[in-house]
């Protein structure tokens, strides 16, 4: 069982580039296919009741960022505006960064502009909170080249919250409580949001770092739970339009061995999780499309190995998933 692109075959070099199918992926993020349970529903709703922003915990690949795109687009917004998390990031940077050391040496200098307000790029909430205002309250501190479409209630995305510093959470308290921040290069200058259009704010956590109990109190939690075996067939449906109906042996024994990688007992590091099913089910799709096979992993279960490396993602776990493969050949025998 071989894919069509690529061989390894030093002699099977193509005359001109080969084409290649549409990128298979991008149906996962359509928001108009997420699926979120009901426990997540009422965490939304609460959150929006309240104006304060939903902290969502939950193992990687459950969903947790494609939720700001899905409440964005259901509530008619437009996209999310989003703040991916840094090691280096400071409460700063999820409003706007100041290019301190060009501004210094234009001073200096005298070349390149002396405006303060080219120097100045606008991130997330910092945008979230100029939009949410008349452009004519907030013209004064807009860059030349800013476009202004508001004002408008914006959702914003603070994506893996806990790989920021330590000390982050803590800084961007009374800022996101408020829904304000202050910029001292402009004199201090402090720019709120209306409050009929305060930004929703949705952020994202893997855990992998304590979050202070003053900005937890600030905000509405829900831990995403591991969909069931039902939920996962609703979730496959929705975001692949795959085995309508949620039923196929080839869906029941693709879960089947993925609970098998997921349990205990399976010794992986990192257990797969659904965003890895929906692209391990792609491939499988397709291995039996090209191969004539409605079911490959029963037809021709021993080639099926090569295709693990969507699931695992150490050597130790593809070692081990190796076993478990073997272990799910044997029992469906």
């Amino acid at each position: 069982m071989r894919f069509p692109f690529y061989s390894g075959d030093p002699q099977k070099r193509q005359m001109k580039p080969i084409e290649l199918p549409p990128f298979k992926r991008a149906g996962h993020e359509d928001p108009s296919r997420y699926l979120p349970d009901s426990g997540l529903v009422d965490a939304v709703n609460v959150a929006l009741l309240l104006g304060q922003p939903l902290l969502l915990t939950g193992e990687p690949g459950t969903g947790k960022t494609q939720l700001a795109f899905s409440v964005a687009w259901e509530l008619g917004f437009k996209p999310p505006l989003k703040f991916e998390t840094k090691s280096t990031s400071t409460a700063r940077d999820l409003f706007y960064t100041y290019d301190t050391l060009s501004r210094f040496h234009a001073a200096q200098t005298g070349e390149g502009s002396q405006n303060s307000l080219d120097y100045l790029t606008y991130n997330a909430l910092g945008l979230a909170i100029l939009l949410a205002n008349d452009k004519s309250v907030v013209a004064s501190w807009l860059p030349p080249d800013f476009h202004h479409d508001g004002p408008r209630r914006s959702v914003v995305l603070i994506d893996e919250v806990d790989k920021a510093p330590r000390d982050f959470p803590n800084d961007i308290l009374n800022e996101v409580e408020g829904m304000y921040f202050k910029i001292p290069e402009l004199g201090n200058v402090k720019i709120e949001a209306q409050q009929e259009l305060r930004p929703i704010l949705i952020i994202t956590s893997n855990s992998e770092k304590h979050l202070p109990d003053a900005f937890l109190r600030r905000c509405i939690y829900y831990n995403i739970p591991f969909p069931d075996q039902d939920r996962l067939k609703k979730i496959i449906d929705a975001r692949l339009g795959l085995f309508t109906g949620g039923s196929s042996q080839l869906l029941d024994d693709a879960l089947d061995l993925f609970h098998l990688l997921r349990r205990p007992e399976s010794g992986l590091q990192k257990r797969p999780a659904t965003a890895e099913l929906l692209g391990w089910l792609l491939v499988l799709r397709e291995i039996g499309e090209k191969n004539g096979l409605e079911n490959p992993l029963r037809q021709q279960p021993e080639r099926i190995a090569g295709t693990l490396n969507s699931l695992v993602k150490t050597i130790e776990d593809q070692q081990r998933s190796k076993a478990v493969l073997k272990e799910w050949m044997d029992r469906a025998r």
